[in-house]
C-alpha cells in the first residue's frame, strides 16, 4: 500500500513545476486528476521530441493521473469544478497569478467551500513582494536569482543551467510542502495554503554562494565545471576526453597526486589545505591539467577509483542508459 493512497488531489497546473508537484504525489499513492484547458497544457506542444504526437516533455511530468479538460470561462464547468472539489484534498496549481482568484477559485473561497482542502501555489516570484504577480519562466527567474552570473566559463558570458532545476525543484518542495500539510491536517482537521516559488528554490540553490558574498562581498568566479570553493573538484582533459574528479579534502588531494605521480604537491606548503590550493589555484591547475592528459579517461578512472578517488567520465545520454547502474 502507498503511502498517499486515498488522497484525492486536483491539479490546475501546466507546463512543469505544478505538473511534477502532482505527479510526485500520484507516486506516492494519491489519486490525481488533472484540469486542463480544451486545448490541453502548453507543454503538450513542447517538442520535438513528440510521441503520439505528444511531446516527451508533457509526459515526463503528467505520469500516475487522469485527465479532464473544462473550460473554466463557462459557469457550468466552473460550477462543476467547485463542486468536486468539495472532495478533494490538495489542489495543486501555478496559474498565472491572480487568474484562479478572478474565477472565484482562490484559497479563501475554496478552503470556505472545503475547510480541510490544502491548497498549494507554485509562483514564479513569490506570494508577497513586489514581484509577486509577475508570471516567469524557469530561464527567467535563473537570471533574476544569481544562476546564470555562476554559470559559464570564466572568460565567457553567464550561462543558463542546462536542466530545469527551478521547475523540478520547486516540484519537489511543494510536494514536500503538501505532505507537511497533510500531516497538519492529521492534527488540526483543517488544511491550509502552501505557497513555493521558482525564485525560493533559485535562492535556496544559491544559499552557499550568496553567504560567500555575505562574508566577503565579492562575486564568486565563474568556472566551466569547477567549485570556486574546492579544489580538486572539477573536469580535466584526458588523452581522449575529459574526466570529471572530486578530491575535495586534504586526504583524497594526497591521494590523488600520489595516483598522479606528483606525491611531492601533497606535501607542498602551497597546497596542503584545501584554502591553501585556492590561493594558489593558477599554479596548482595546470600542473594537474598537464599531468592528467597522459593517459586516457579509461585508464585515469581505472586508477582513481582503485585509489578510492571519486570520479567519472562525462557521459551523454545514450551512454547513461547503456551503464548497468541505470
Amino acid at each position: 500500500m502507498l503511502p498517499l493512497q486515498g488522497v484525492k488531489v486536483l491539479e490546475i497546473a501546466q507546463n512543469l513545476a505544478g505538473p511534477y508537484a502532482a505527479e510526485i504525489l500520484g507516486m506516492l499513492g494519491a489519486e490525481v486528476i488533472k484540469v486542463e484547458r480544451p486545448e490541453g497544457d502548453d507543454a503538450r506542444g513542447w517538442g520535438p521530441p513528440f510521441v503520439d504526437g505528444v511531446a516527451t516533455s508533457f509526459l515526463t511530468v503528467n505520469r500516475n493521473k487522469r485527465s479532464v479538460a473544462l473550460d473554466l470561462k463557462d459557469p457550468a464547468a466552473l460550477a462543476w469544478l467547485k463542486d468536486f472539489l468539495r472532495g478533494c484534498d490538495i489542489l495543486v496549481q501555478n496559474m498565472r497569478p491572480g487568474s484562479l482568484e478572478a474565477m472565484g477559485l482562490g484559497a479563501e473561497v475554496l478552503r470556505a467551500i472545503n475547510p480541510r482542502l490544502i491548497y498549494c501555489n507554485l509562483h514564479a516570484f513569490g506570494a508577497r513582494g513586489p514581484m509577486a504577480m509577475k508570471p516567469g519562466y524557469e530561464p527567467i527567474v535563473q537570471a533574476f536569482a544569481g544562476m546564470f552570473s555562476m554559470n559559464g566559463t570564466a572568460d565567457g558570458p553567464p550561462s543558463r543551467v542546462g536542466m530545469q532545476v527551478l521547475d523540478l525543484g520547486t516540484g519537489v518542495w511543494a510536494a514536500l510542502g503538501c505532505l507537511a500539510a497533510l500531516q497538519r491536517r492529521h492534527r488540526t482537521g483543517e488544511g491550509c495554503v502552501v505557497d513555493t516559488s521558482l525564485l525560493e528554490t533559485g535562492l535556496g540553490w544559491m544559499g552557499q554562494h550568496i553567504a560567500g558574498f555575505n562574508a566577503t562581498g565579492r562575486q564568486p568566479p565563474r568556472d566551466r565545471t569547477g567549485n570556486p570553493k574546492l579544489i580538486v573538484f572539477q573536469a580535466f582533459d584526458t588523452a581522449d576526453g575529459e574526466i570529471v574528479v572530486a578530491a575535495a579534502n586534504d586526504r583524497l588531494f594526497a591521494k590523488f597526486v600520489a595516483v598522479l605521480g606528483h606525491p611531492e604537491l601533497g606535501a607542498d606548503p602551497r597546497f596542503r589545505t584545501n584554502a591553501d590550493r585556492i590561493a594558489h589555484r593558477t599554479i596548482l591547475i595546470p600542473l594537474l591539467e598537464e599531468a592528467m592528459r597522459r593517459r586516457s579517461s579509461a585508464e585515469w578512472s581505472a586508477l582513481l577509483e582503485e585509489a578510492g578517488i571519486p570520479c567519472s567520465p562525462i557521459h551523454d545520454i545514450a551512454a547513461v542508459k547503456a551503464h548497468p547502474q541505470t
